[in-house]
């Protein structure tokens, strides 16, 4: 989806996260059960690898108006003509992001880490157009993350920025982080684990509402 065209959509209430072990043929599915979010997440692809998931991201869910954001390149986004990108707190700044961002393509999403409200002032101030906030529960999906923050945590940051919680989130969470103040959620291992996804993408999207 061209990124001039994402300010005419809400942010969405849920993002599946996506890698090339995922199996995208489940992607149009996802999106016809109400799944309006994509991003696109693979540390150990190469540039080139990363850019031809996008597309191919892209391509399974563009019909469904759903928006895809890539995690950590702006580049690669901008090359893909993604709705935005995601940036963790190792990346690209989000004040310099949106920078190249507004001059190369006016419109797209800018996404931010934060695990505070302190962090998620920070990042609105530089520009950001949601805050990734989390983990909220304990995950595995991703090795080296601090304690989780607990729903707590999310109350205390909501009214900034729209929060899209993450860690841990399945659809008997969803609701809860909802209930808390995030505008949606981020889901890894909720959708991709369970032996049926979409049943599972089914429940999340009952969940979030």
């Amino acid at each position: 989806m061209p990124a001039k065209e994402v300010k005419a959509l809400l942010l969405p209430r849920i993002f599946a996260l996506v890698s090339a072990t995922d199996d995208l043929t489940l992607l149009p599915a996802f999106a016809e059960l109400g799944i309006d979010g994509f991003q696109v997440r693979d540390k150990t692809a190469t540039t080139r690898e990363l850019l031809a998931l996008t597309a191919s991201v892209i391509e399974r869910v563009e019909a469904y108006a759903a928006c895809v954001i890539v995690d950590d390149r702006l580049d690669v986004a901008l090359a893909a003509g993604a709705a935005g990108v995601h940036l963790g707190a190792s990346d690209l700044p989000v004040a310099d992001a949106r920078r190249i961002a507004d001059a190369a393509s006016p419109g797209l999403v800018v996404g931010a880490t934060c695990r505070d409200r302190a962090a998620v002032e920070a990042a609105a101030a530089d520009g950001a157009d949601y805050a990734g906030f989390g983990p909220v529960f304990a995950t595995s999906s991703k090795a080296g993350l601090p304690d989780p923050l607990g729903v707590s945590a999310v109350s205390d940051a909501a009214g900034v920025l729209p929060l899209i919680a993450i860690g841990g989130i399945s659809a008997s969470s969803a609701a809860e982080v909802r209930a808390a103040g995030a505008h949606g959620v981020a889901v890894i291992g909720g959708l991709w684990r369970p032996p049926d996804p979409l049943l599972a993408a089914k429940e999340l999207v009952e969940a979030v509402g």
